[in-house]
């Protein structure tokens, strides 16, 4: 059967229309294979189902078909928040979701492995361009093992990190240098006060924005402050451990636009659920010290190659540290050899090393 091109722009209108006039089922075959595969942005994912944005702004409900492996990477999720998909649009043969069938090559993303006995791997995002380690000083206290292990695996899955400190106006401690030595970005933020939240609007501006950190830190309390037509839900802190109570169940993308005329977002706002512990995937001894980009930066001046910066002769990271040279704070090299041993010793919390020497 011969179709116009008038006739298929025809039927292609009624079609997204939903008028009850509907062309003739050959013309009906032909719209389908021109106007079924659409592309979006991974916005949601809830169990099986993910929220998914099309290049019109539309949110479709969508499911994977099938086993779907990327890769060979076996994990709990194939599909992430920040994935760009295709998907197969079905609504015009009624049906409740659409079909994932291909996902565009990522960038980075950020993976955990479960600390429970199933050992299993979770993409918690991807496509990130900068990852904010949310951590507080008080009510409730971040570990700093917390902290460097989820900066550990940014550096491992190159993803740009920095870190924030909230809730300083409940505890006021000297914690940047641990991190500002290190190399990186440092913010220190109170929800209450106001202190740092345009700061980090200019940080998030042209971005998509990953904030991670335990349960009653503030991250979903930093997202509504920096657009607050959000109204994200956030948590009290248990009064009888002192930590956060879960309120953000799954990662969800927010678009937001800031400094902008236009009405396209500028930004993509990544909140996550609290974290207890970040389980890191299995890096070999010699190459933890490369995810420690202050030992990064000096490890070519230890005697040897594969210097584990533990027990070697002649081994700049451990003089850098005996001689308290500002480049390689204490607290980040204990917080290494912690990590190396796979020790269980619970370490200092950030309180702990605030009056630590540089």
């Amino acid at each position: 059967m011969t179709v116009s091109r008038e006739n298929i722009i025809s039927a292609k209108l009624r079609i997204n229309s939903n008028f009850a006039l509907m062309p003739v089922s050959g013309q009906i075959e032909i719209i389908a294979e021109i106007n079924m595969i659409r592309n979006g942005l991974v916005i949601k994912n809830t169990g099986n189902i993910y929220d998914v944005l099309d290049d019109c702004g539309a949110v479709w409900k969508c499911k994977v078909r099938g086993i779907f492996r990327l890769k060979g990477l076996r994990t709990t999720n194939p599909v992430a928040v920040g994935d760009r998909v295709v998907f197969e649009d079905v609504s015009a043969v009624s049906e409740k979701y659409c079909w994932i069938t291909a996902v565009a090559p990522r960038k980075n993303c950020l993976l955990r492995k479960s600390v429970n006995l199933s050992k299993q791997t979770h993409i918690i995002a991807t496509n990130i361009d900068l990852a904010i380690v949310v951590a507080s000083v008080a009510e409730p206290c971040t570990p700093q093992g917390f902290i460097d292990r989820t900066l550990i695996s940014c550096e491992a899955y190159n993803v740009p990190a920095m870190v924030v400190f909230n809730k300083i106006d409940i505890e006021r401690a000297a914690l940047a240098e641990i991190y500002e030595s290190a190399g990186y970005k440092v913010l220190l933020t109170s929800i209450k006060t106001g202190q740092g939240i345009d700061e980090l609007k200019q940080t998030v501006s042209g971005k998509t924005v990953l904030f991670t950190g335990n349960s009653g830190v503030g991250k979903s309390a930093l997202i509504n402050a920096i657009d607050p037509t959000l109204n994200i839900r956030t948590g009290e802190i248990s009064t009888y451990n002192e930590k956060g109570k879960h309120t953000t169940t799954f990662a969800q993308m927010y678009p937001f636009t800031v400094f902008s005329d236009s009405h396209a977002p500028t930004s993509f706002l990544i909140d996550t659920p609290g974290i207890k512990e970040f389980g890191m995937l299995t890096i070999n001894t010699e190459e933890l010290s490369q995810y420690f980009p202050e030992m990064e930066r000096i490890r070519e001046q230890c005697a040897y190659g594969n210097c584990t910066h533990t027990h070697e002769p002649r081994c700049a990271v451990k003089q850098a540290v005996e001689a308290h040279i500002p480049t390689i704070h204490p607290a980040r090299y204990r917080s290494y050899l912690n990590i190396l041993s796979g020790s269980e010793i619970p370490e200092p919390s950030l309180i702990g090393n605030k009056n630590e020497k540089k």
